[in-house]
């Protein structure tokens, strides 16, 4: 064994851990070109992960074994006090649970990202984070500048929530293994992500996938022809035209 007793000899020993330590990324999709994808990993049972992710980024977040738990948290970077607002995506859309063209919305009405493709339909938008997964979002929050009081309530993917007739909450369980949700990001965000047990399901997490690439071609695509939904597309767009510098104009 190599010794710590010398600058030189810890940093020998750090770098042998280094050379055998294996860490294993998420699957990529095959139909999407190396060259697209911007962000990539896997994050492991109470785990978390945070990046900053462009306007037109299309994220998949997947369950390859069918016990993750994905605590979503988006915060635009250039203005961190606009962020998701789990009430008003709740509210606005007239729909509690998350599906095909679900739109996330911030409290100025606009979209930050959109719900684009579903195969788990195991989602909760009405728990919010426990404590473990309140404090690994305020971790990562924190790499971006982010205090506690900044990490809100939060949207969940793959554990699924329902309400009976009584006004209870009941948890509905996971789908099948290799489950996954796409979304497109509509303006800049801060990607928080915490892979924790759910309050109303404690099972132990199994690894969570994030994998994102640059799909600029689906911001022109209509996601949802709900009235509400397309006052919510035309708040977003003004706002980032607003911000655009003329450098930046096409």
């Amino acid at each position: 064994m190599t010794s710590t007793a010398s600058t030189e000899g810890a940093r020998a020993h750090a770098r042998s851990q280094a050379a055998t330590a294996a860490v294993e990324g998420p699957a990529l999709p095959a139909d999407i070109e190396t060259a697209r994808i911007t962000f990539a990993q896997r994050i492991p049972r109470d785990g978390y992960a945070n990046v900053v992710l462009g306007r037109g980024t299309r994220i998949r977040l997947s369950d390859p074994a069918g016990a993750a738990c994905a605590h979503l948290l988006l915060v635009r970077p250039d203005a961190p006090w606009e962020r998701l607002n789990v009430a008003d995506t709740v509210k606005v859309p007239w729909q509690a649970y998350l599906g095909d063209g679900h739109p996330l919305l911030s409290d100025q009405g606009r979209i930050l990202a959109t719900v684009l493709a579903d195969t788990s339909g195991s989602h909760d938008t009405l728990c919010g984070p426990a404590a473990e997964a309140r404090q690994l979002l305020r971790l990562a929050g924190a790499k971006h500048g982010l205090e506690p009081r900044d990490i809100g309530p939060t949207v969940s993917f793959f554990r699924g929530v329902r309400v009976a007739s009584d006004g209870a909450l009941t948890a509905t369980g996971s789908a099948a293994p290799g489950s996954s949700v796409d979304l497109l990001v509509h303006l800049p965000v801060i990607l928080l992500v915490a892979n924790a047990a759910h309050p109303l399901d404690d099972r132990a997490t199994t690894d969570l996938d994030i994998v994102a690439w640059a799909a600029p071609e689906d911001l022109g695509r209509t996601h949802s022809s709900d009235p509400e939904y397309q006052r919510a597309v035309n708040n977003t767009e003004r706002a980032w035209t607003a911000a655009l510098t003329l450098e930046a104009r096409p």
